[in-house]
């Protein structure tokens, strides 16, 4: 057995560490998309305060991915070499920064370069979060585990969803009263942070994550190699169109409801929380599954991404209110947050066995990257096109076409 979760399991120590990180890594992507969520939401009144285009509206959410993105790579070394703690604390403590900068600003660049902040703070938590989880979860609990852990960017679109539907849009609060409200919840979450994590040296980590003797020789040049197998890159592809797709819907749903289908006040943030509700069962009963049937992983990730791909396409081709509503709840139920703590659990398995902080770090890297794109290439399509169809068309051809390619990636696994 994993000696540090033999250590982690003492009885008089109440719960369990591993517990613990679960319900803390958790609470910490609930802050990420309470202020990930929150300005999108209230994208049509920035729109009015600022005098800006959406394409510009867009580009906000790109400064955020762009740095947040380019911290995959090099917060994934730092954690192997320092220590998850070490680097997510000071990620965190810059992160709470941006939202006071936005809540004060009456300059869409300032905007721009608070977001760039917010983006680099971010960027640290993924490699440290799922690093953790992965030394410290025993691994016939870690799809679950991971779901519950999602489930966080979850809790967190939806309140940021209905918070400001409500706050803003029906009572006519200030916009910015939603930055002070996440700025609040960041700085609150690096005292959970100080309090429940354990400042584990690399070295320490590294040692617990498996006794195979061949693991532990591997040197860096070793996994870099793994790291770009065609099976590693069909991995990250997939995980490039699974995040296409829901950056592209967290980001512009909201306005897409209430210019295209003539949603108002808060029942923009109910409807397109559904997405986010919805996500939470799916995730936890497909992880449970993959934990249960773990040959039979790579089908279930497939047909999940499939059923993703057409529910995008029902979202946009449904003019029904209902028809509409139950497209958004099957492709949260099927979709993004689904399918990702069984794609991480993946990751997981296949990866090498040293440098997970690395691993994780190239892995998201690549998914983020569409979250760079989506947002303001969706906003140009609508101020080209007047209409967002085709930039849902987009998403879901690349859906499809990540789908395709890790199947015939993993064509004899699928066949299992």
């Amino acid at each position: 057995m994993n000696t540090n979760i033999e250590t982690m399991n003492d009885p008089k120590q109440g719960w369990p560490y591993w517990m613990k990180l679960i319900i803390v890594l958790c609470l910490g992507w609930t802050a990420i998309w309470i202020y990930r969520q929150t300005l999108p939401s209230v994208y049509p009144e920035m729109e009015l305060d600022l005098g800006v285009s959406n394409t510009a509206l867009g580009f906000i959410a790109t400064c955020y991915f762009f740095s947040y993105t380019a911290m995959q790579i090099p917060a994934g070394i730092l954690v192997d070499k320092f220590g998850q703690k070490v680097v997510m604390v000071p990620g965190f403590i810059l992160f709470a920064v941006a939202p006071l900068l936005i809540a004060t600003s009456s300059s869409i660049n300032m905007i721009y370069f608070a977001s760039v902040l917010a983006g680099i703070g971010c960027g640290t938590y993924y490699g440290s979060a799922y690093s953790l989880s992965s030394q410290n979860i025993p691994a016939d609990r870690r799809g679950l585990s991971t779901a519950i852990i999602n489930s966080g960017s979850a809790l967190g679109m939806a309140i940021a969803l209905i918070g400001s539907s409500l706050l803003v849009k029906q009572m006519g609060m200030s916009w910015q009263l939603m930055m002070y409200i996440s700025a609040a919840l960041i700085i609150v979450m690096i005292f959970v942070f100080l309090a429940v994590i354990k400042g584990i040296k690399p070295q320490q980590a590294n040692s617990t994550q498996s006794t195979d003797a061949a693991a532990e020789e591997e040197d860096q040049e070793g996994v870099m190699k793994r790291l770009l197998t065609p099976k590693m890159l069909s991995i990250y592809f997939l995980y490039f169109g699974t995040c296409y797709g829901y950056y592209m819907i967290v980001t512009w749903l909201p306005k897409f409801l209430q210019s295209e289908r003539g949603f108002e006040g808060v029942a923009v943030g109910f409807a397109a929380s559904l997405v986010a509700f919805a996500s939470i069962p799916g995730a936890l009963l497909f992880s449970r599954l993959s934990d249960k049937f773990q040959s039979k992983k790579t089908s279930l990730i497939v047909a999940l991404e499939i059923a993703a791909a057409i529910m995008l396409f029902g979202i946009i081709s449904f003019t029904n209110e209902t028809a509409l509503l139950i497209a958004l709840i099957l492709y949260g139920l099927l979709g993004k947050l689904a399918v990702e703590p069984i794609i991480i659990s993946y990751v997981a398995d296949v990866a090498p066995k040293k440098g997970y902080g690395t691993t994780l770090g190239v892995f998201n890297s690549c998914g983020m990257a569409s979250s760079v794109i989506a947002p303001p290439l969706t906003g140009a399509i609508i101020d080209a096109t007047n209409s967002q169809a085709l930039g849902f068309y987009v998403a879901v051809a690349i859906l499809f076409a990540g789908a395709i390619l890790f199947m015939l990636m993993n064509k004899k696994k699928v066949a299992q």
